[in-house]
């Protein structure tokens, strides 16, 4: 019976996956084909405004531009399916050509910048629960509550303007000086800015909400007991408060992926920094209708399964649902 539940749930969780993801593909394929803008400026640059009415209509047929919304959607879903998701208008190569040279820089800084923005958000919201209502606390939120509030783009500007303009110390674009791709030491130094913009632009969010959850546990009436028992507030915050919070604080990491990545894109846009957030400002602008499908779906296909892992870890880590699960498969195994 309990082999059939663990089936019948990933066979679930399987088709939810597969829905929502078809569904954002008609949805990005609808909406970016009615947005303004002309595909063949991307495709023929400058030369597509001097195209003739019949080279035009000749252009557009050749790049299936000529058929109906739901007609392009379908031979292009038929493509997707085979693993054909054509050509880049802007690149003239496979789009997965395109972006997997893309794909390791953003790996590398929303990967780098989302353990660091874990990590740390876990250590000061338990410093600031550890230290409640006192000056290190109080320093803190007031500090978390400034930068919080400072835009991301607006906070690369002022990075750009202090340490490479101004005292040159740190590059202000790219991801490696000229001619210097393979050097590790070009790599990190341009990779410090960006990575600073994307750990303090949700560092301080996370970190509240591990503080506000530690407070609220220590408030638990099993708290009390143990202090009434003579175990110190140290000793009830690391071995009982934040074994309580951990899972509540892993499901909430998860589902901030599309938080921390759709701030990873714009960091790299104001950085220049080659990633899929470049790129995809690129697509758009450009009307590049199959690199922006493929960079969007995957985006989407990310945050869904980001989701639903976040479902799957409270369910698993939790033991107040493992205590439910268990009562559910014991009441179903009673009624058969």
């Amino acid at each position: 019976m309990k082999t059939k539940r663990i089936v019948w749930r990933a066979a679930k969780t399987a088709a939810i996956f597969l829905i929502s993801v078809l569904v954002l593909s008609l949805l990005v394929f609808v909406v970016s084909r009615l947005a303004p803008g002309d595909p063949l400026v991307s495709f023929y640059g400058e030369r597509a405004e001097k195209l003739k009415p019949a080279e035009r209509a000749a252009a557009e047929a050749r790049l299936g531009l000529d058929q109906p919304i739901l007609r392009q959607y379908a031979l292009w879903l038929k493509g997707a399916l085979r693993g054909e998701f054509g050509i880049s208008y802007k690149y003239k190569m496979d789009v997965l050509e395109v972006i997997r040279a893309r794909l390791p820089f953003t790996l590398r800084l929303g990967g780098i910048g989302f353990l660091l923005t874990f990590f740390l958000a876990l250590g000061l919201g338990v410093l600031c629960a550890r230290h409640e209502d006192k000056g290190l606390d109080r320093a803190l939120c007031k500090i978390g509550t400034v930068t919080s509030c400072i835009p991301e783009f607006w906070m690369s500007l002022m990075l750009i303007l202090v340490f490479a303009v101004s005292l040159r110390v740190l590059p202000s674009s790219g991801a490696y000086d000229v001619g210097k791709a393979d050097d590790l030491e070009s790599r990190i130094t341009h990779l410090i800015l960006p990575l600073t913009v994307v750990v303090l632009g949700h560092l301080w969010y996370y970190a509240y909400m591990v503080r506000n959850k530690m407070l609220e546990e220590m408030r638990m009436d099993y708290v009390l007991l143990a202090k009434s028992k003579g175990l110190g507030r140290k000793k009830i915050l690391y071995r009982h408060c934040l074994r309580n919070v951990l899972p509540s604080y892993l499901s909430i990491m998860a589902i901030s992926v599309p938080h921390v990545l759709g701030g990873t894109y714009i960091v790299e846009s104001v950085f220049s920094y080659p990633g899929l957030g470049t790129l995809s400002y690129e697509s758009a602008r450009y009307k590049d209708y199959n690199l922006l499908m493929v960079l969007c779906i995957l985006s989407g296909a990310l945050v869904i399964a980001c989701n639903l892992l976040a479902q799957a870890l409270s369910e698993r880590i939790d033991p107040r649902m493992r205590a439910q699960e268990a009562i559910d498969t014991w009441e179903a195994d009673t009624d058969g």
